[in-house]
């Protein structure tokens, strides 16, 4: 998957504004649409968005120490049972952020021009919903609820340790890339997959967006 976690490129990631500027200008969504599955994913409950009441920043009260750049390696949501590798993912041709081949169910992208899992600003995760076979890696993503864990095992032999603090669909038409991908000043982490409603003519209508900062790392 590259370099070590030492690598002077790594160290260079330090925001994904600019190449994500583009992103948010153009209201381009982030993931293409899903498989058509009889069932549709969990939606997140209303309990789940997060708070944005008015100059609140989503910061712990203590913050633990940011880490350094390191390669995001596999990514374990407790809760879901999730525990899969991630493949580093980049912009494809249209300006999207590339999702991982979708014929490997159990597979997660790390968004490489982004910041590293546990690094000050805010590090992008992405994943398939579904396949043309079925549920894919993050299909119970929208079930999620405040409070619970997302882990990303790092190349340096850290785990960064983050918890959800709100979990919503967005529409993809309009797509609040400054909410997402927003510097707060502490380390982040954003899962994205696909959700909302579906249609076999647009596919699904949104993304499903966990938000989630770093609490602790080991």
């Amino acid at each position: 998957m590259g370099a070590e976690y030492h690598d002077p490129e790594l160290r260079r990631r330090r925001s994904p504004w600019g190449v994500l500027a583009l992103v948010m200008l153009t209201g381009i969504a982030l993931m293409k649409n899903g498989a058509d599955i009889s069932l549709g994913p969990p939606q997140p409950a209303a309990a789940a968005s997060p708070d944005r009441a008015a100059g609140e920043v989503f910061a712990p009260l203590v913050p633990p120490d940011d880490l350094v750049p390191a390669l995001a390696e596999r990514v374990r949501v407790p809760s879901l049972a999730i525990d899969a590798p991630l493949m580093d993912v980049g912009l494809d041709a249209d300006g999207w952020i590339e999702a991982p081949p979708a014929e490997d169910r159990n597979l997660a992208g790390w968004y490489r021009n982004g910041v590293s899992p546990g690094q000050r600003g805010t590090a992008v995760l992405v994943g398939h919903v579904d396949n043309r076979t079925g549920p894919a890696v993050f299909y119970g993503l929208g079930s999620l609820r405040k409070g619970e864990r997302v882990e990303v095992p790092r190349s340096d032999g850290r785990t960064a340790v983050f918890e959800v603090y709100g979990v919503e669909v967005v529409d993809k038409n309009d797509f609040p890339a400054a909410d997402v991908y927003g510097d707060t000043g502490h380390a982040e982490l954003r899962v994205i997959t696909c959700g909302g409603g579906w249609s076999r003519r647009d596919g699904y209508a949104g993304n499903v967006v966990v938000y989630a900062r770093l609490v602790t790392s080991r």
